[in-house]
């Protein structure tokens, strides 16, 4: 029944808009709200299977917890370093708009597969058919993940004032959908079977894809392929666009091997982060020194990507662990305080968006730069808070659940000063010619974050086959929570520095080359917007 007035509503909503007659809706183009909808389904599928995870792998496949906090961030990592090949690709051949609809493609064939349960335990042969579902959402959230985001920015020209609005609308959507596919996978999951909360997810990506072809029209051409022709030539006696989609689904099998090889990926992410670096760095010293200068910007909010989601994800690891082990929390299942997160967001979402215009209109608004620091220092400080209310009421006892609440509380809004923050500067301050390899990068660092998050969560557990502890994850809560409160201040220290680099008073449209500067120039972040989640 939940399920199913959702579905109506969205669609519902999604059909009116269409049927409109007017090229705009409520200020903003109709392709903003295709985007809307397709990501909010994404978003479902993908935060609903992130909820049971961590429960999958311990109650189910009967990994310790140690290495399903491991296997948690390894599959997490690389769901977001992919992106970084699935943005080059879409800038070189296929465009955004045909690497999101193959993307879709392979994730909802992921999430399917991960209603295959099999019997349980590794020895179970079904545990290849769950390697293959991760490898499947992992390779095609390469394709989908940064390249949507792109197209929400082609919507609007740089100068455009509604472009941190729509971003906000974008990351709504991204947030309602996180919220009710946690809410209903995670309740279906631990209340019927495993197969049932998977299954839900499998479904929300199908209307995702299905709502994608359908608002092509709307999206009035952007993302389009930079050479059709180069397409359509023959390779191989292959056509060249179906050569590279060959090649995609290829490569979950590559990826099927390495999920299962935890040192690997960490080795991957070391190599492959350097070389990124080098090849930025080599980029931007060949180009004029303002897009240098903004380049290397874009390399020092990217590099504090790790910081930030690496405590961050503890959320549906450790955190989750800890949620179903260690809290007071009145019967109600531990996947379903998944949920708090993106419910601050919707409810936090509009404040900060006025909150970012007041300051701004009274020149009080944070740099970007800034609202990074403020980031960290409030994820640092939920930890801390969280530490300090577990071992308020002693050893013995469950933790109260209104420190969950407040850790999440503190994160949210941390996460409010950095994701869309982010996201938004990364799409200003990257050359055009590189939007989706910038964009590929900043997801990817945040890959790096969410293996950090996977190590950290193994630590929680006493090492590789170790046992959580409560005591042992509040020591390491209470660490990694004072060492980002220091950095942090480091960050807002360097601050004024880093914005004085963005050049923002020299930061032109491409059509608008050779024309007036910009009159009044906007701070590099959404008040609040894109996604980086």
């Amino acid at each position: 029944m939940l399920a199913g007035i959702v579905l109506l509503a969205f669609l519902g909503g999604g059909a009116a808009i269409a049927a409109s007659s007017k090229p705009e809706f409520a200020g903003h183009p109709k392709g903003l709200y295709v985007l809307f909808f397709a990501e909010m389904w994404e978003r479902f599928s993908y935060y609903g299977m992130r909820a049971l995870l961590i429960f999958y792998l311990t109650k189910h496949w009967l990994f310790g917890d140690g290495q399903s906090n491991l296997i948690y961030g390894a599959y997490t990592s690389l769901v977001y370093i992919t992106p970084v090949l699935g943005g080059y690709l879409a800038d070189r051949y296929l465009g955004q708009r045909k690497a999101v609809l193959f993307g879709a493609v392979l994730l909802t064939l992921g999430h399917v597969l991960m209603a295959v349960e099999g019997g349980g335990g590794q020895s179970d042969p079904a545990i290849n058919v769950f390697w293959m579902a991760l490898s499947l959402i992992i390779v095609g959230s390469g394709f989908l993940k940064a390249n949507i985001s792109v197209i929400v920015g082609q919507l609007y020209p740089l100068t455009d004032v509604r472009r941190d609005g729509a971003y906000t609308i974008f990351y709504m959507g991204i947030n309602v959908g996180a919220a009710i596919g946690t809410i209903l996978a995670g309740w279906l999951g631990e209340t019927y079977g495993w197969a049932y909360g998977f299954g839900a997810a499998g479904v929300g990506m199908l209307l995702g894809l299905v709502v994608f072809i359908l608002g092509k029209p709307l999206l009035l051409g952007k993302g389009e392929a930079p050479d059709p022709a180069r397409l359509a030539r023959p390779v191989l006696g292959i056509k060249f666009e179906y050569l590279l989609y060959a090649l995609g689904f290829a490569s979950a099998f590559v990826i099927w091997a390495l999920i299962q090889y935890q040192d690997v990926i960490q080795w991957l992410l070391i190599v492959a982060g350097v070389a990124m670096l080098l090849y930025v760095l080599f980029v931007a010293f060949r180009l004029e020194p303002h897009a240098r200068d903004r380049l290397l910007v874009v390399l020092f909010l990217i590099a504090l990507n790790p910081v930030f989601w690496g405590l961050f994800e503890q959320a549906g690891g450790s955190l989750n662990l800890y949620t179903d082990r260690f809290v007071d929390r009145a019967g109600v299942p531990a996947s379903l305080f998944q949920s708090i997160n993106p419910i601050y967001i919707v409810l936090l979402g509009p404040i900060f968006a006025g909150l970012w215009v007041w300051l701004g209109k009274r020149g009080l608004e944070p740099s970007a730069p800034a609202k990074f620091g403020l980031a960290l220092a409030q994820v640092g400080l939920s930890f801390l808070v969280f530490v300090w209310g577990a071992q308020m009421v002693g050893p013995e006892v469950m933790t109260p659940v209104i420190f969950v609440f407040l850790i999440y509380f503190l994160q949210t809004t941390g996460e409010l000063c950095l994701s869309p923050v982010g996201l938004s500067a990364m799409n200003r301050l990257a050359p055009k010619h590189l939007a989706s390899l910038i964009m590929g990068a900043w997801f990817y660092m945040t890959a790096v974050g969410n293996f950090v998050a996977g190590k950290i969560g193994e630590a929680t557990g006493g090492g590789h086959d170790g046992e959580m502890t409560k005591e042992g994850t509040l020591q390491v809560y209470s660490t990694i929570g004072w060492w980002t409160i220091g950095i942090a201040v480091g960050v807002l220290v360097l601050a004024p520095l880093v914005k004085r680099l963005m050049h923002l008073d020299t930061l032109k449209d491409e059509e608008l080359a050779g024309q007036a500067e910009l009159a009044e120039p906007q701070a590099a972040g959404l008040k609040p917007g894109a996604e980086t989640r």
